[in-house]
């Protein structure tokens, strides 16, 4: 397959995956913007439609503002507007678009993954693992969930099906001596990456952050760089609150990048725009759907079309 039809496909399933966040605001922009001059009271309006669809109220009045800037009084057309949005967020987007990158300087290149539990975690190790072996690298993971049978279970089918080693230990077993353990092995294996899962209770926030300060300490001893990366798991559909999480997580952990999943599941895929804007880590990679090849390197320009319903290039 071609490259130019592979990024097609892609697109196509991006637009259909944020169909119910773009229909909102590209809907919601032609009621506005049908017949009316862009005064304050649509501008107003505009703002209002960028705030419910979860793009965060600072980021929503300065997007509003700069499209009016050249605009004002003017009348002007639903697809202007959507064009103009496409822009706008892209401008926010570009910055933060960057695939992730596997420091080769690094044997293996530890790599831990937060996130809250459901968030989509573990899937997205299996999917990062499937990606580095088709390039014929030799992956690791590491099934930190202790507490959640259920996750070690999914990382091992994972593992069977990309044919990478997993180490586990019994269900509410030491997080952090299951993580000494993994990056022991994947050393003495050669391996490329290591993908250590970890559980994400935030019902209980000092214990989460407890769990994990210790897998963070423990594999220091083995490696004082270890992790080499932080890859935090957001799921859109919780919408402002991946904004705490993000918080949250920062905290306890360096996180060094962001993968947002589950955004063909809800009408609040603009709260992107609002963590990208207010934090400015890394996306690099974003869901829109279960398959193995629905985890795709972000795009900036790309998932502002498809959000802001823009035509396409």
């Amino acid at each position: 397959m071609s490259e130019t039809k592979e990024k097609k496909g892609w697109f196509s399933r991006l637009r259909d995956g944020l169909k119910r966040s773009s229909s909102a605001i590209s809907g919601g922009i032609t009621d506005i913007f049908t017949k009316r001059k862009l005064d304050d009271d649509v501008i107003e309006e505009l703002e209002e439609l960028l705030i419910s669809a979860d793009l965060g109220v600072t980021t929503a009045a300065r997007i509003s503002a700069n499209i009016a800037k050249t605009r004002y009084d003017k009348e002007i057309a639903p697809e202007e507007i959507r064009a103009a949005l496409a822009e706008e967020v892209t401008a926010i987007l570009d910055p933060v678009a960057a695939p992730f990158v596997l420091d080769e300087s690094h044997k293996p290149h530890v790599v831990l993954v937060v996130g809250v539990n459901g968030s989509g975690k573990t899937t997205t190790i299996g999917k990062f693992a499937k990606q580095y072996r088709a390039s014929g690298k030799k992956v690791v993971l590491a099934a930190g969930d202790t507490f959640r049978a259920a996750a070690v279970e999914q990382l091992q089918i994972w593992g069977q099906r990309t044919g990478c080693d997993v180490v586990t230990t019994k269900v509410g077993g030491d997080a952090a001596g299951l993580a000494f353990s993994a990056l022991e092995k994947a050393k003495a294996d050669g391996a490329d990456l290591l993908l250590i899962d970890t559980a994400g209770r935030l019902q209980n926030k000092s214990d989460l952050m407890a769990e994990l300060e210790k897998v963070l300490r423990v594999i220091k001893k083995l490696d004082p760089d270890a992790p080499h990366s932080c890859l935090l798991v957001l799921d859109a559909t919780t919408g402002q609150n991946a904004l705490n999480q993000v918080e949250i997580f920062g905290k306890v952990c360096n996180v060094t990048g962001l993968v947002m999943t589950k955004l063909d599941g809800t009408a609040r895929g603009g709260v992107l725009v609002a963590i990208a804007d207010k934090f400015g880590l890394p996306v690099h990679a974003i869901g829109v759907g279960e398959g193995e090849d629905d985890l795709q390197p972000f795009a900036a320009n790309d998932f502002a079309r498809a959000l802001s319903g823009a035509a396409d290039n």
